[in-house]
């Protein structure tokens, strides 16, 4: 059987689920744990190594895989290696009509793909968002959109510069929940220049403590997002 980790289910209702596929049994394991510490609510099942817990890939732990992290609004497979892509895909291939509409395998890197895709889902994406979320990891952000000015006037962008206070700087737990944080505002922000709603784009900033941390917006829609993100880096994430 997959080595499975379940949270549980709020009120919110069921996340999309994840399942990495490695040919190691200690490195699908090993991400399940990393994952889960930006993702606490979001289902992970490991399907590394073999049956008999060899170097390789299984068809019975990735079909009950596909199985166990499908709660009704779907699961993305991630794999480390080609075969384990072609065991993978022969999986899907056994789903029923139904259950494989539901399933979406990532072209992504295990690690950085897997850990992006587990925060798009922890806040709620569908499976096309938690899907593009693992992609994306291949690459940079997308350039952001021209704001349109208002009527009669010029958009203003707004900012603010804080210091980060974090002993370890912004490592993967905060950035994880800075990133909640800017999903739950429907407007566009930047951390430095990177969009504040990619996880690794921020991570790449390589921010460390003592840093300055630009956030800005575009017009006022994003006043609220700019301050509310300045403010949860001035108290420090809790970690002081």
């Amino acid at each position: 059987m997959a080595e499975k980790s379940v949270p549980e289910r709020g009120a919110a209702g069921p996340l999309v689920g994840l399942v990495f596929v490695s040919h190691s049994a200690d490195i699908a394991a090993g991400l399940v744990t990393l994952a889960r510490q930006m993702a606490p609510t979001v289902t992970l099942v490991a399907a590394g190594g073999t049956d008999d817990g060899g170097i390789g890939t299984s068809f019975d732990k990735i079909a009950a895989g596909l199985a166990e992290a499908d709660a009704g609004r779907g699961v993305v497979l991630l794999c480390d290696l080609g075969s384990a892509i072609l065991t993978a895909e022969t999986a899907l291939d056994f789903l029923d009509d139904e259950a494989r509409q539901r399933a979406r395998l990532a072209d992504a890197p295990l690690v950085e793909g897997g850990v992006a895709a587990a925060v798009a889902a922890e806040i709620g994406g569908d499976l096309a968002a938690v899907v593009a979320a693992a992609e994306s990891a291949g690459g940079g952000s997308a350039e952001p959109e021209p704001v349109e000015a208002p009527a009669g006037g010029v958009a203003q962008p707004v900012s603010r510069t804080v210091i980060l206070r974090n002993r370890d700087g912004l490592h993967a737990r905060p950035a994880a929940d800075f990133v909640k944080l800017a999903s739950g505002f429907d407007a566009e922000v930047t951390v430095n220049g990177k969009d504040a709603h990619s996880l690794l784009g921020i991570m790449s900033l390589g921010l460390t403590r003592g840093m300055s941390v630009e956030i800005s917006g575009p017009d006022e829609r994003s006043r609220a997002a700019v301050d509310a993100l300045a403010d949860l880096i001035e108290t420090g994430f809790g970690e002081e």
